[in-house]
């Protein structure tokens, strides 16, 4: 069966804002005074006080929809052992999903009934594509 403990997440996605020109200009004055190293230090440094306002918020909703925190990783031996058992998964995951590079389309089909990702889900553009309708 896969691992499913909690890990801290290693990797990081890239994304893209937009602000407005005085809110950029006040996080440059920011950055200058020296407060935060760039912009990215301090846009990173909002979202967690963010996520800390919201904490408890987050935790019980985690709970409630029995979401997995961190890191899932499959591996084809994962899914083999999970077929021959005749099973299906739920993956409910807050964070990373990874599906090894070697899991057939089919091997895939066979073993994950529905994915909700939270976060990134890494698979091949094959198995992505073999799930496009489970992935919700």
């Amino acid at each position: 069966m896969p691992d499913t403990r909690a890990r801290p997440l290693a990797e990081s996605e890239k994304m893209t804002i937009n602000l407005g020109v005085v809110d950029l200009g006040q996080i440059d004055l920011l950055v200058q005074e020296g407060f935060y190293s760039n912009r990215s230090d301090f846009i990173r440094t909002a979202i967690r006080n963010q996520l800390t306002v919201h904490a408890e918020v987050l935790r019980q909703t985690v709970a409630r929809r029995t979401l997995v925190l961190g890191l899932q990783d499959y591996t084809r031996e994962d899914l083999e052992t999970v077929r021959a058992a005749g099973k299906r998964l739920r993956i409910q995951a807050l964070g990373l999903v990874r599906i090894a590079a070697d899991v057939s389309p089919e091997l895939a089909r066979d073993t994950i009934e529905s994915i909700v990702v939270l976060g990134v889900l890494q698979a091949s553009a094959e198995v992505k594509a073999a799930l496009a309708h489970r992935i919700q």
